[in-house]
């Protein structure tokens, strides 16, 4: 995703490294301010199916003011694939926790998105005495019905073969996503309105998430299969459930809200430009600067 504004010359310079851990390599994208006191380290998490590519326009801004570490998921972007064939939301948040471990990260707020959403809350449940502010963004909570049809049609493993079929299957996997809600849905009443990306972010997407063709969905699985009904009333973080304008899953943050009472409520203008941008990443700065 390339990012483009007046003031991109004077953010934090955003870098790209590997910790190791049991699994293998985990990669991370990581910036710090230029100058000025850091404030508490954010480790972000990104939304399925790409990788930490996908919080760069976050990244940079956010890391004005601290030192940000957005990782990639096991099995997604540059990392390591899971150990288990199928992992669940409390290995992915374990696996987390051990790569902050390895970078000497003792206590942090902490941001994730969709899927990371849901490491970054069970991160939450597991270590409230290292998670002082956590913001997820865009929570869903599908009814039983919604998740059985998702677990069985949202994220399915793609065979690679010779004629590279697996290539044109991603291609629109990816696009289409901004297209449908959900994707396989392919019709009138489940179009979205948001419009497609530049050329140029719907290809960087894609790359992402081909390198990871193998394992994309283990973690994409996890989410969709892990119960928010259970697990999100445990959260006893200060936390902000936060909502792009244009998120699809907008529509679940009542009934998220109900799940996590004490938490505090945000929609804001997401990432396609610049400008929203700037002001997403000041209200989430808002809501971490208080703590």
């Amino acid at each position: 995703m390339r990012m483009s504004g007046p003031d991109m010359e004077s953010m934090p310079e955003i870098n790209r490294a590997f910790v190791r851990i049991a699994e293998g390599q985990a990669h991370f994208r990581t910036a710090a301010p230029r100058s000025g006191v850091m404030r508490r380290t954010l480790v972000m998490l990104h939304a399925s199916p790409a990788s930490s590519q996908s919080l760069l326009p976050l990244i940079a801004r956010l890391a004005a003011t601290r030192r940000v570490i957005a990782l990639d998921t096991l099995g997604n972007g540059d990392s390591a694939a899971p150990s288990p064939a199928r992992p669940d939301i409390a290995y992915f948040a374990d696996a987390h926790l051990r790569a902050l471990d390895a970078l000497g990260v003792t206590d942090f707020d902490l941001y994730g998105s969709h899927t990371g959403g849901c490491i970054a809350a069970e991160i939450a449940i597991a270590r409230p005495d290292r998670v002082h502010s956590l913001i997820l963004d865009g929570m869903s909570l599908y009814s039983d019905e919604e998740r059985a049809e998702m677990l069985a049609r949202y994220a399915p493993a793609v065979p690679l073969d010779q004629n590279g079929s697996q290539v044109n299957w991603f291609w629109h996997f990816v696009r289409d996503t901004y297209m449908f809600w959900p994707w396989y849905r392919r019709d009138p009443e489940h179009a979205r309105t948001v419009g497609l990306p530049s050329a140029e972010a719907l290809h960087d997407k894609f790359v992402e998430v081909l390198k990871a063709a193998r394992t994309y969905h283990l973690s994409y699985n996890a989410a969709i299969a892990w119960s928010k009904t259970d697990r999100l009333p445990l959260v006893r973080t200060r936390a902000l459930l936060a909502y792009a304008e244009d998120d699809m899953l907008l529509r679940y943050m009542d009934g998220v809200a109900a799940l996590m009472p004490q938490a505090a409520r945000c929609v804001t203008r997401g990432v396609r430009h610049a400008r929203l941008a700037d002001e997403t990443a000041a209200a989430l700065m808002a809501f971490l600067d208080k703590s």
